[in-house]
């Protein structure tokens, strides 16, 4: 059984805190150990420890066994998922024809029909509204007018403009991202589509094709994600299926003067014996959605150390790729719409709600906390990351 090599330093800590037992009492120690889950996990770590250890030879060997047979369950659950990953892609060819209509449809490139454009309802939710808060005829009368005025004015228009920059602005995960020098790029992304790679690594290609524009000459920006399908040798339990482990942008070819994603800053300098001032300048990085095309790069070395921004930033670029492919892209006109996003809003409240309790929980002196395993993850491993 492996623990974490903070466990040490927390065995430490324990031993501070029983130390106390002489002048704060058993009930202030018990109190002071379930306000500390590191503490209470190093605690129950030991007790599982000993007690493994007390059971009989006859016992451990049966024990031994089951752990056999559970890495048995493990690699045939590996082999699930691949056929998950092969069954998603099966389906996927059957949606790339929907997906590639609603792209004309979004670039101005198809007209739909009357009656592709019927949509009951929204047409009950109007009646509804009508009869219940307004006045029928009145209503009908403003909105003729307000139609012809939008007619007249909007002939011109194709398609849906700003389709995905509204999108990136209504998702709050995105706007974070973009910057207002982001958004006049953005209104030339036209569409978003999802690659999905047949042979090892498993993976995904996020393409985004934008229309010619004054900013960069590439047509398409893509972003490839590695995926890993295998239990890790040293730690086969805890495999959860597939995982993002690996992502490589590609290279904007920006026009002269055009790179939002660096900015040239200004800065005096005074010689220190001859007091003269000189302006030098300083290219340096710049907040942009297009840094996503440049994520930090890994280490060769599977088993080689990430810093914690490097492994923050990772987490953070792989839990956004997967939320892309996995909700964005498959259901883009409820982002637009903003319908998706009030059923995220519900899951978020009900979270929200259990959080709460586990806090009340925690108040409760009686309350014991569930045993939580901690695992020493080397490499990065988001867990929203796990393919679905």
């Amino acid at each position: 059984m492996a623990y974490p090599e903070r466990v040490g330093d927390v065995a430490d800590e324990v031993e501070e805190v029983e130390e106390e037992e002489e002048t704060t009492g058993v009930d202030g120690v018990t109190s002071q150990i379930l306000r500390r889950p590191d503490v209470l996990a190093a605690l129950q770590g030991r007790l599982h420890a000993e007690m493994l250890e007390s059971l009989p030879a006859s016992v451990k060997r049966r024990i031994k066994s089951l752990k056999k047979l559970q890495l048995e369950a493990t690699y045939l659950e590996a082999k699930f998922y691949e056929e998950v990953h092969l069954l998603e892609m099966k389906y996927h060819k059957l949606f790339t024809p929907l997906f590639e209509k609603r792209s004309e449809i979004i670039s101005g490139q198809y007209e739909p029909t009357d009656v592709e454009c019927q949509w009951d309802l929204d047409d009950d939710k109007d009646e509804e509204l009508c009869d219940e808060m307004k006045n029928k005829v009145k209503i009908e009368e403003v909105e003729t007018v307000k139609k012809e005025e939008s007619e007249s004015k909007n002939e011109d228009v194709k398609g849906i403009p700003d389709f995905w920059l509204t999108i990136f602005k209504n998702v709050q995960m995105l706007a974070e991202m973009v910057q207002e020098h982001d958004e006049p790029i953005l209104k030339h992304l036209i569409d978003i589509k999802v690659v999905f790679h047949e042979a090892n690594p498993m993976g995904f290609t996020l393409e985004f094709y934008f229309s010619p524009n004054e900013f960069f000459t590439n047509s398409v920006l893509t972003k490839v994600y590695e995926m890993k399908c295998t239990p890790d040798e040293g730690d086969p339990f805890s495999f959860e299926g597939p995982e993002i482990y690996k992502c490589k942008g590609c290279a904007i070819d920006w026009k002269k003067g055009m790179n939002v994603t660096v900015k040239v800053i200004k800065k005096k300098q005074k010689h220190k014996s001859r007091g003269s001032v000189r302006t030098v300048t300083k290219t340096v990085q710049n907040d942009s959605f297009f840094n996503f095309f440049s994520p930090p790069c890994m280490p060769e070395d599977p088993e080689a150390e990430i810093d914690e921004e490097t492994q923050a930033l990772l987490t953070s670029d792989f839990e956004i790729g997967h939320y892309i492919r996995e909700r964005i892209v498959p259901r883009a006109i409820l982002y637009f719409t903003g319908e998706a996003l009030e059923d995220e809003d519900y899951e978020e409240e009900e979270e929200g709600e259990e959080d709460e309790e586990e806090e009340d929980d925690d108040e409760d002196p009686s309350y014991t906390p569930k045993n939580n395993r901690l695992r020493n993850q080397k490499n990065v491993n988001p867990a929203d990351c796990k393919q679905q």
